[in-house]
């Protein structure tokens, strides 16, 4: 019998659809790329590197993730388009082998009182269903469990018409978990009225101490001529009738010198026009009566759990919903572990898997009742990662914004694992990012600069991280950088105390934080960095602190009228051509009327995206034709909003444009790392690194003896560091004292006193375990931080 030869088989040709392979972007032109061009590996781990202000977000967040959500939103509907966020098409040519985007950004989740950890992940209402199903004894559906919910009883005829036929339905019930007194927040506002007035003066001699409320304009000829008291009589002396029409009364229609008027008690009328609005968004002194006047109590009814009484009366296994959303995640998890329940079973491994995707990514240190709002950039980045780690989704692309943001070197690792998981998965993942420990797990590297603003813009360097070091680029110049200890450190000329500071996780912390140095707070996150210098500072010692929110601002907003540089600017106009300032504001009197001092039209196009387009009368430039011909030093008022902060700095110093007020502001803005800035920029393109450095100059202007800062290194690029520590030596060699909360470990060696956190995160935290100079820390190696630190300098 003869075998039959075995025919030798081709391997299959390849298939068209694996050829996909690449990401192509080709003449991208957003912000301040130059007609960047480049091809993005699928299915890798790309990191995007350049100085800060280089166009690593134009490329990564404004032009591939833009239009890959752009092209998402395209597929709906036109009725489900219509309530989505309309969104412009980037300006590129060509963008080719897109995925769906998964943005994973550091905007600060919402500052709603409402808003928990818990409800902006899965995780409460998980536990709310949990609760109604096995809580003892049973209170109502998961709504009861719900401090967003308010009980509602209601009874009445409803009266429903079906031909000739009426049905009547009487009552309405519905149980929530809100408590009824602080309505969900956890807290109650009252206003101290010592804020308000000073009781030993009446009226009529000042007593009002409320911004605003002088008794020469208006307000003093309503309260004069309403009769509800005498404006001549000490406020202390006045009846309870009297003191109630000054502090409560209802709005009323009263008649002045024959002009109708409406008067109203002093607390709706503080509330209506201060208190209800955002704090950030008010003047400064207005902000700082606010912050004075109003006083947060823990809510006395529910001990600020939020929650009703019936909710918190319902446990399972002695533990109520408020005691489960205020333990630690890492214990919650353990504790819901040891929950056996075959009928909710899958509820269960849906909850555990939830909390221990929070432990793995080192947030278990935070609790499910912690504010959202209070969470760092980071940890909100990392919150919001947690969706993510358990998803099914594949051939998806991710990006990140500096996802090492707010962590310590040690946690770091951590993260990077993380990431790398994502794209063993299948995912291509995009990474924006300053850190050298991040960039050295990349599979791609993509280097923008060589500078920033308009010398940025175009791709210095792409391939391999190797490469890149030998590239000769900025970036790879200072991959291997290294700040040595100081051989000397500044002896301190004071101290402030801190005692028994108990803020969160802190442990009854005592410590003497040094005046008149670089002090650098550090530890693990989670370790009590933050709630020991902002929490527990003395507010009366001239404390200026720079932190990470947000700067408030629409999109008119830009970095010369945010610093109040357009003031003296304005002033300088007016008088060298003899006009009103108000010409020279976009927003005023001087606006282009087209486009009302936009400079651009804003076209809404209902369900399609809306479209921008430079208004033809002005060309952009904001102003009237006519407001252009007032020059000063040769320049219009246009041409000098285009400058950058650089320029401007030459051309405010000296000759016919010489305004020491202005250029004073534009110092401090160079100052900080922000030469490369225009003037007329809008602050809604600024990166968040950029946003803080602005708030940093503008508050260098106060007259504050110790500034704290918040994580300054954030968003910088290793070159920028060296800057930001020669600018924190200036601040303490000019006599005051500095604070920086920081990990990055340049920072660390450059201090002259550290204060280490920890041991750990959350109640592992919360203790000093290390006060000295970074020289003893690094030899010591007692601390994670003092390893890292010995790792760093080579000790």
């Amino acid at each position: 019998m003869s075998t039959a030869k075995r025919a030798k088989t081709q391997p299959p040709a390849p298939h068209l659809a694996d050829s996909h392979d690449l990401i192509r972007v080709h003449g991208a032109r957003v912000n301040n790329l130059k007609d960047v061009s480049i091809e993005i590996p699928k299915r890798r781990l790309t990191v995007f590197t350049g100085v800060s202000g280089s166009g690593k977000s134009s490329l990564v967040f404004d032009t591939i993730a833009a239009e890959s959500q752009r092209l998402i939103n395209e597929t709906y509907s036109a009725f489900v388009q219509g309530f989505m966020p309309a969104l412009a098409r980037p300006e590129v040519d060509v963008l080719e082998g897109l995925t769906t985007a998964i943005i994973v950004d550091q905007q600060r989740l919402g500052a709603d009182p409402r808003s928990t950890v818990g409800t902006v992940t899965d995780a409460n209402a998980m536990l709310r269903i949990l609760f109604s199903r096995l809580g003892k004894p049973h209170i109502g559906p998961p709504s009861a469990y719900a401090f967003n919910v308010a009980s509602v009883r209601a009874s009445g005829a409803i009266t429903v018409e079906r031909g000739a036929k009426k049905a009547v339905k009487a009552t309405y019930q519905r149980t929530g978990g809100m408590c009824p007194r602080c309505e969900g927040r956890g807290t109650v506002s009252d206003i101290d009225l010592t804020q308000l007035y000073d009781d030993s003066k009446s009226l009529s001699e000042g007593a009002l101490t409320i911004p605003g409320y002088s008794m020469d304009g208006w307000y003093g000829r309503i309260f004069t001529g309403c009769g509800f008291f005498d404006p001549d009589k000490p406020i202390r002396k006045y009846t309870k009738r009297e003191l109630h029409d000054l502090l409560h009364k209802e709005p009323t229609k009263i008649k002045v010198d024959g002009i109708n008027l409406t008067y109203e008690g002093l607390i709706p009328k503080i509330r209506k026009s201060m208190l209800s609005k955002d704090v950030d968004a008010l003047q400064p002194h207005v902000r700082a009566f606010v912050e004075r006047a109003m006083t947060f109590a823990t809510c006395p009814e529910c001990d600020g759990t939020r929650l009703g009484e019936g909710a918190r009366s319902s446990k399972i296994k002695k533990v109520s919903i408020a005691d489960a959303c205020a333990m630690e995640i890492r214990d919650l998890a353990t504790w819901v572990r040891g929950l056996k329940e075959p009928s909710v079973a899958p509820l269960l491994a849906a909850l555990q898997g939830t909390l221990d995707s929070f432990v793995e990514i080192g947030l278990g240190y935070l609790s499910l009742d912690r504010p959202s709002g209070t969470l760092s950039g980071g940890e909100a980045q990392r919150v919001k990662m947690i969706r993510h780690l358990g998803s099914s989704l594949t051939d998806t692309t991710y990006v990140f914004d500096e996802p090492t943001t707010g962590l310590h070197p040690h946690d770091i690792q951590r993260m990077n694992n993380l990431l790398l998981r994502l794209r063993d998965k299948g995912n291509t993942v995009l990474v924006v990012e300053h850190k050298p420990q991040t960039i050295a797990i990349a599979d791609h590297v993509v280097d923008l600069g060589p500078g920033a603003g308009a010398a940025g813009g175009t791709v210095c360097f792409e391939g391999t991280v190797e490469g890149l070091r030998a590239g000769g680029t900025v970036t790879g110049r200072h991959l291997g950088d290294r700040a040595g200890l100081k051989e000397s450190v500044r002896k301190p000329t004071g101290k402030l105390p801190v005692r028994g500071a108990t803020e969160h996780n802190l442990r009854n912390v005592n410590v003497d934080i040094p005046l008149g140095v670089l002090t650098v707070v550090t530890g693990v996150a989670g370790s009590g960095k933050s709630s020991l210098v902002h929490g527990s500072l003395p507010a009366d010692r001239g404390v200026v602190s720079v932190d990470q929110t947000a700067i408030r601002g629409s999109r008119r907003s830009n970095p010369a009228t945010y610093t109040g540089l357009l003031d003296p600017v304005r002033k300088a106009f007016a008088k060298a051509n003899g006009v009103k300032p108000a010409l020279f504001s976009a927003n005023s009197e001087g606006a282009c009327p087209t486009c009302n001092g936009a400079g651009v039209i804003f076209t809404d196009l209902a369900m399609m995206a809306g479209v921008a387009t430079p208004c033809e009368d002005c060309e952009g430039k904001r102003f009237e034709a006519s407001v252009l011909e007032y020059r000063l030093g040769g320049r219009d008022i246009s041409e000098v909003l285009a400058m950058s902060v650089t320029e401007a700095e030459e051309f405010f110093a000296d000759g016919e444009a010489r305004i020491p007020a202005a250029h004073k502001i534009l110092t401090r803005l160079a100052d900080v790392g922000l030469g490369y800035l225009g003037l007329g920029q809008s602050l809604t393109t600024l990166s968040g690194g950029e946003r803080q450095r602005l708030k940093l100059a503008t508050r260098m202007a106060e007259k504050g003896g110790v500034y704290v800062l918040d994580e300054p290194t954030t968003g910088l690029h290793l070159a920028d560091v060296e800057q930001l520590l020669g600018l924190l030596d200036r601040l303490v060699d000019s006599g005051k004292s500095v604070i920086v909360v920081e990990h990055h470990p340049a920072v660390m060696a450059h201090a002259d006193w550290i204060i280490d956190l920890g041991p750990g995160a959350g109640h592992d935290g919360g203790r000093i375990v290390f006060e000295g100079t970074p020289a003893d820390l690094a030899a010591a190696r007692s601390t994670l931080t003092g390893e890292h630190l010995a790792e760093y300098v080579g000790g």
